[in-house]
Order: C-alpha cells, then structure tokens, then sequence
C-alpha cells in the first residue's frame, strides 16, 4: 500500500514538472502569436508534444487526439507565416511592429455564423459517439472544446482577427475540464490565456484597421 502510493506521487511529480514546461511554452507560444511572430509555432510544437501525453494520461481522449493535430498545425502555421506579403502596398505601417507571412482578415458575421453551426453539428455527433463507445470523461464538453479548436486553430494560421473571440469562450469552458481533471497548472493557464485572447483581439484589431486604411480591399470578407 505504501509502495502504491510512493509510486502515485511520484508520477504525480513527474507529470506537474512536464506540465509546467508545457505550460511555460504554451504562454511563449501565445505570447509571440499576439505579435504575428512565425516563432509562435515552434513553441507551440513542443508544447502540444507534451500536452498530447498528458492528456492521454487523465482521459480526455479528444483533448489528446486535438494536441497531435495541434502539433501538424505548427508546422502548417510556421510555413504560412513565413511567407512573404503578396505585395509592398499590403504591408503595415512602419509605425507598427513588423508581421511575420500573411496579412490580418476579417471574416462577416454570415461566414462566422456558418462555421459555427457546422463545427457545432459536428461536436454533438462526436460528443455522442464519444459517450456512448468511449470511457471519455465530459465527452460533449471535450468534442466540443476539441471541434471549435480544430477550427480555431486554422483561423490563426490564416490570420482571422476573430480567432481570439473562439478562444476566450473555448478556454472558459476549457478551465472547468481542467479543473475537475486536477491539471490546476494548466487550469491557471487557461485563466490568463482569456485575458490574452481579448489583449490579442485588440492587438490584431490595431494591426487589422492600419492595413485596411491602406488598402480598402482588405476589409471583412
């Protein structure tokens, strides 16, 4: 019995230490994809890398299975920040701080309005599958934080402004997951991390405004 539980505290040692390197990467990660900086994803990689274990280890399947993806996105990300704008004249101000790859978009309400429901059709159909043939714990609670962050994730990549609006709903529900799964690292995380989704919103928002009094044909698509 003593063994059992040495043995128990030790991997709950081992598990907080990668935990915490995983959440120190996921601020950096954050942190430089508030500036448009390419070198978002290489934190990004690394830490999703350990996400996808931990995750795995508590049970939340879909949360794994979306930090494998994660990781695939990172690459993707880096390559299409690292392109070059198409033209001079869609470059920012100098006055801003300089982009990495691909201008800030802004999708309509319409466009959004339909991601939503397909990504929200497609989280209930998993969420059922997942509760009915799986030992997944909160299973429409992970489908869904899992379905509107695969989704979201490609809106980064591609530069939507409003990706920042999905995460600060996304990381709320994600703070209750965490928290009743004890990852109270990552369950402090997820807290900032809402406060720097809405810095980000408003950071990009800047950026955005500025290219669009330069070219008008940048605005909401």
């Amino acid at each position: 019995m003593v063994d059992t539980l040495l043995q128990a505290a030790n991997e709950i040692s081992v598990m907080t230490v990668w935990e915490l390197i995983a959440v120190i990467l996921a601020v950096a990660y954050l942190a430089l994809a508030m500036k448009t900086s390419k070198w978002c994803w290489h934190a990004a990689f690394i830490s999703t890398a350990i996400y996808t274990v931990l995750f795995w280890q508590v049970s939340l399947l879909m949360e794994s299975v979306l930090n494998v993806y994660y990781m695939a996105m990172a690459v993707y990300g880096y390559w299409l920040w690292a392109q070059k704008p198409k033209t001079e004249a869609d470059s920012t101000p100098s006055t801003d701080n300089k982009q990495d790859g691909s201008l800030i978009e802004s999708w309509s309400l319409a466009k959004h309005g339909v991601v939503i429901a397909i990504t929200g059709a497609v989280s209930l159909l998993l969420g059922y599958l997942m509760a009915t043939y799986t030992q997944a714990s909160f299973a429409y609670l992970d489908a869904a934080t899992t379905c509107f962050a695969v989704m979201t994730t490609y809106l980064v990549a591609k530069k939507v402004l409003e990706n920042w609006i999905y995460w600060v709903v996304i990381d709320l529900v994600s703070i209750y997951l965490y928290f009743q799964k004890g990852l109270m690292l990552t369950t402090v995380l997820f807290v900032g991390y809402v406060f720097m989704a809405v810095a980000g919103y408003f950071m990009w928002r800047k950026r955005y405004l500025a290219q669009t009094a330069i070219n008008p044909n940048l605005a909401t698509a």
